[in-house]
C-alpha cells in the first residue's frame, strides 16, 4: 500500500467516527412548533390562545404548541398541533419564522418554528376541543400577558398576514364559503385596521374576476339583503399561472 493512502472501507469508518466526535461537540436541544391561529368574527381579527397546562408557567396564556417527534417533519408536527386544537384538517398554514434565543424558554434549550394558520370562526365547531385545552379567542387589543416570546410571534404573524393579503387571496380562508361584499370589505378593514372606501373596494375586487356571484342573498342584516359570492379558486389559479 502506498504511503498516505488508506483502503476505502477504513477511510469510510474513520469518516463516520470523526462525524460522531463532531456531533458530540455540540449541545443537544429540543425542537418545538408554535401555532398562531387567526380567525375573523365578522368585525375583528382574533387569535386563539390556550392556558398552559404544565410547568414552567402553568396556567398562563400561550400559543398552542408542542415538540416535534423524532419520526415526523416540522410541517407534520404543526398539522398535528392544529388538529388537536381545532379538529380541522386541510387548514391554511404557513411557516412564519424560527425563534431560538437561548433564554426564550426557562424550562430548557428549546428552538421553536412558528406557523400561522387561518380558519373561519363561524364554521369552526370544535367547542369541546377549546374547552379541553382551556382555549379562547382574543382580539389584538384584548391580549392577556403571554409566555416566552409568543407575543412577538403573533405580531410577526399579523404583519405577514397584512403583507400576504395584498397579493394573495388567503383572506378568503377567514370567511364562510359564501359571503357578501360588505363582509369581505369588513375583513380587509379588520386586517389593515383601517376603513376602506366602499366604491373603490367593490370596483377593484370585482375587476379581478375571481368572485362568482350567486342567486342567493344574505338577509340577516337587512330585508333587502346582499348577494352572496364564492371565491373561484380554479379561476384564480389560472390567472396566477398566466402571471396576472
Amino acid at each position: 500500500m502506498k504511503a498516505g493512502l488508506l483502503p476505502a472501507r477504513l477511510l469510510n469508518q474513520l469518516s463516520s467516527y470523526m462525524s460522531i466526535i463532531q456531533y458530540k461537540d455540540y449541545d443537544r436541544l429540543l425542537l418545538a412548533v408554535d401555532c398562531i391561529i387567526f380567525g375573523f368574527d365578522g368585525q375583528r381579527i382574533k387569535s386563539l390562545l390556550i392556558k398552559r397546562g404544565f410547568e414552567p408557567l402553568i396556567g398562563q396564556w400561550s400559543l398552542m404548541g408542542g415538540f416535534v417527534k423524532s419520526d415526523e417533519s416540522v410541517d407534520d408536527a404543526a398539522k398535528r398541533v392544529l388538529k388537536q386544537l381545532t379538529g380541522l384538517d386541510n387548514i391554511y398554514m404557513e411557516q412564519l419564522n424560527c425563534y431560538g434565543d437561548p433564554s426564550r424558554d426557562p424550562g430548557g434549550r428549546v428552538v421553536s418554528v412558528a406557523y400561522f394558520a387561518l380558519i373561519s370562526i363561524n364554521e369552526h365547531e370544535g367547542e369541546e376541543l377549546l374547552l379541553e385545552h382551556n382555549a379562547e379567542w382574543f382580539s389584538f387589543d384584548e391580549f392577556p400577558p403571554l409566555i416566552f416570546d409568543h407575543a412577538q410571534m403573533i405580531m410577526h404573524a399579523r404583519e405577514r398576514l397584512q403583507q400576504k393579503v395584498a397579493n394573495h387571496p388567503i383572506g378568503f380562508e377567514l370567511l364562510p364559503d359564501k359571503f357578501t361584499l360588505p363582509q369581505l370589505q369588513s375583513l380587509y378593514e379588520a386586517i389593515y385596521e383601517s376603513p376602506v372606501d366602499k366604491r373603490n373596494f367593490t370596483r377593484k375586487i370585482l375587476s379581478l374576476e375571481i368572485l362568482e356571484k350567486l342567486d342567493e342573498k344574505e338577509r340577516s342584516t337587512s330585508k333587502k339583503g346582499a348577494f352572496l359570492y364564492v371565491f373561484d379558486q380554479e379561476k384564480y389559479k389560472k390567472l396566477e399561472s398566466e402571471g396576472l
